[in-house]
């Protein structure tokens, strides 16, 4: 049965944000596209999209979007630079909360994570349902945006960059001779990241405390989550 949608995995997108959140899915270079790439998802709406096994790809939001009605136009954070609703197989323009997935299917683990490596847009959770092994909620409770350094904030407030973003050096972006984790360590911005927001990727080599697993679950994005269930 490997690689039908019978052994898949179902993601359940969850909006509790008192905004309407426009989600944007990139799949991996080798992974099908699921039913969407990019969609309108208003306040307490959901959506739910089944992916085969071995599936690995991103998901985001994005905000302050503005479309017409031919589904054509831009977001101020996250956007895909499609010019359309539908992401079309382009990723987020930093910055962006992004969760990202590898999945195993054929009973093995699943890998995932909230990285705000490309900086941070809005809050956002991945819960599991059922599944064993770990499964933990992770992801950034937080609004980064109240608290983002003014060298980080990004142009209109919306979005906090990263120190990669914003400054570009190597040693913020583990990049050149800083390209090995022993090398590139935690700045003072990746460290307020992580003190804000524990369980999420605060910078390229935080992968110890940053990427859990979970086998045979299925798992739910919520973007501005009101009860948590993070320890």
């Amino acid at each position: 049965m490997s690689g039908e949608y019978v052994s898949g995995t179902t993601f359940t997108f969850v909006n509790k944000c008192d905004y309407t959140v426009w989600p944007g899915i990139l799949a991996g270079a080798s992974s099908p596209k699921l039913d969407s790439t990019g969609f309108e998802l208003q306040n307490g709406g959901t959506r739910t999209f089944q992916a085969p096994s071995g599936w690995s790809g991103r998901f985001w939001g994005r905000t302050n979007c503005n479309f017409n009605g031919a589904g054509q136009g831009t977001c101020a954070t996250g956007d895909c630079g499609s010019g359309t609703i539908e992401c079309n197989g382009s990723g987020a323009t930093p910055p962006a909360t992004l969760a990202e997935f590898t999945l195993n299917g054929s009973g093995g683990q699943d890998f995932y994570d909230v990285s705000l490596v490309d900086g941070y847009n809005l809050p956002m959770i991945v819960e599991s349902n059922g599944g064993s092994g770990g499964c933990q909620t992770t992801g950034c409770l937080v609004d980064l945006n109240k608290r983002c350094p003014n060298e980080l904030m990004a142009e209109g407030g919306g979005a906090c960059k990263s120190a990669c973003e914003a400054f570009g050096t190597p040693e913020y972006c583990c990049s050149g001779e800083f390209g090995t984790p022993d090398k590139c360590k935690p700045s003072m911005y990746s460290e307020a990241f992580k003190s804000a927001c524990p369980r999420a990727y605060s910078y390229a080599y935080d992968d110890a405390s940053s990427t859990f697993t979970c086998s045979g679950g299925d798992y739910t994005i919520t973007f501005c989550p009101s009860s948590p269930r993070l320890a």
